[in-house]
């Protein structure tokens, strides 16, 4: 949604595109959808193709100008051209090629096969596993884009795709911001862009560099496929827009009350109106829907309805001359919002190991005001046979664990107020404790793995021990605590 003033000169119509056309080296076979601003065209090359792009299906997007549209489609389709070529690896199409304007303007990119998201909105309101499975996916594939420094800022089924594995593609990078280069679109453009049931509170305001923008869109999103409704309906005014400032969404388990609670706090934690009570990085939100076990219920858990009329009234008063906060560059907030992994051997460390362990834990969680503490401890099972699930006095062995491990981090949580479900906690069932603990941080996003190492030993230096296989194999920081000597 955006108005202003046309550029002082904008490109000349081209002649229409045909099947069968050569164009920089890309022949057109096949027109394959024709939106309002872009048509996409299945392409082959004429030139063997490099070894990068052997045996990859070909996409080009070519803008459609026909004189007299928005200036915002000359100016998305520019940005889309400048951001491609900086982004890689599974989350987005691969960049190719792209055509200049003097010519004809185009982007080849990798040809992501099948449907978007779009169609299961029509099959809504989804089971709640499945709802949760989606949103882990676009949460991984949004944590990786905002690595990269870009915010999307048009979340929402219609731009997200799978690959044949089930990794979310997020496609369509028009509005999208990237923190290192120029923002052609806010230089432009004096109102805010995006789609209208999917905008954050932020963008409604004019901020485009806060990557929560993505999450409060993913939320929006998660509130549609597991309620059948839209949580702000579908506005087509600024005035409209605005009213996300101050009016609450209806919670979603009023509309459905067989949805879990979890699932309710998951959906309501990423669509608070301020930026600093949601999530904190994309992260965050996939490691809760992942591990939903895991999620710490607060208030929003309980809702069964939205807030009354005198409530809304002081939020109004209090949006209607509200400036938003100063934003956060994408790499500092991800910087800030780092997933901290304790990994705790409550049954067989020594107390002064444990301890110490608390202690490194403490101080690094408290150098980040938004960092997220998950606690996790193994629960050694064999590969083959039956497990005593029950000790001798016949309690649940994975209790105990659990209330061991909770009892290990309260003086770390009471320590620093960790209260706000920035405190997690996990009992992994496993063979291999070193194989769970990267398994695990690896799924999840974790940034830093904690854990303790017990003293060395003949046996234990000939056999290899957990802690230098998680240090050698783990793609995160891993800070390694030894037993206190004597």
């Amino acid at each position: 949604m955006s108005t202003t003033s046309p550029p002082a000169a904008q490109p000349a119509p081209p002649a229409p595109l045909e099947a069968g056309q050569v164009l920089d080296g890309f022949r057109l076979e096949e027109r394959l959808h024709q939106g309002g601003m872009a048509n996409l065209w299945r392409v082959s090359r004429l030139e063997p193709a490099p070894d990068a792009d052997e045996g990859m299906g070909l996409l080009m997007k070519v803008p459609r100008i026909k004189g007299g549209e928005d200036p915002a489609t000359i100016v998305g389709f520019e940005v889309e051209q400048m951001l491609m070529p900086q982004l890689s690896g599974p989350h987005v199409p691969r960049f190719v090629a792209r055509g200049d304007w003097t010519k004809q303007a185009y982007i080849v990119m990798e040809h992501i096969p099948g449907q978007t998201l779009r169609p299961r909105l029509d099959d809504a309101p989804l089971p709640p596993e499945e709802v949760a499975d989606i949103g882990a996916r676009v949460a991984t594939a949004l944590a990786a884009l905002h690595r990269q420094h870009v915010v999307h800022l048009d979340i929402k089924p219609s731009n997200i795709m799978f690959r044949p594995d089930g990794t979310a593609v997020l496609v369509d990078f028009g509005l999208s911001r990237h923190e290192h280069l120029p923002d052609l679109l806010e230089e432009e453009f004096t109102l805010p862009m995006g789609t209208g049931p999917y905008m954050s509170p932020e963008q409604v305001q004019f901020v485009r560099n806060d990557p929560r923008s993505d999450l409060f869109a993913l939320g929006v999103m998660l509130y549609h496929l597991a309620t059948g409704e839209r949580p702000f309906g579908q506005p087509s005014s600024v005035r409209g827009l605005r009213r996300r400032l101050y009016v609450e969404p209806v919670p979603p388990r009023a509309i459905r009350p067989e949805l879990p609670a979890w699932l309710q706090e998951v959906i309501l934690h990423c669509l608070e109106v301020k930026p600093e009570r949601r999530y904190q990085s994309a992260a965050q939100l996939a490691l809760d829907l992942r591990e939903p076990a895991g999620v710490a219920l607060t208030a929003r858990s309980e809702k069964l309805q939205a807030s009354g009329a005198m409530r809304r009234l002081k939020r109004w008063f209090f949006a209607l001359g509200a400036e938003p906060a100063p934003p956060t560059p994408v790499g500092e907030q991800l910087a800030r919002s780092p997933i901290v992994m304790a990994a705790v051997d409550v049954d067989h460390a020594t107390p002064e190991l444990l301890e110490q362990l608390r202690e490194t834990v403490r101080r690094i969680v408290q150098t980040e005001a938004g960092a997220r503490l998950a606690c996790v401890s193994i629960m050694k099972v064999n590969r083959i046979g039956i497990d005593e699930l029950t000790d001798k006095h016949g309690q649940s062995v994975h209790v105990k664990q659990l209330i061991a491990l909770k009892h290990w981090a309260r003086p770390i949580s009471k320590a620093l107020s960790l209260d706000d479900g920035r405190l997690t906690f996990h009992v992994l069932e496993a063979p291999d404790a070193a194989g769970a603990i990267i398994d695990f941080a690896h799924r999840n996003g974790v940034d830093h793995i904690v854990m303790g190492a017990r003293g060395a030993s003949a046996l234990r230096r000939y056999l290899g021990s957990v802690s230098a296989q998680v240090v050698a194999e783990s793609d995160c920081t891993v800070t390694v605590v030894r037993e206190p000597a004597g």
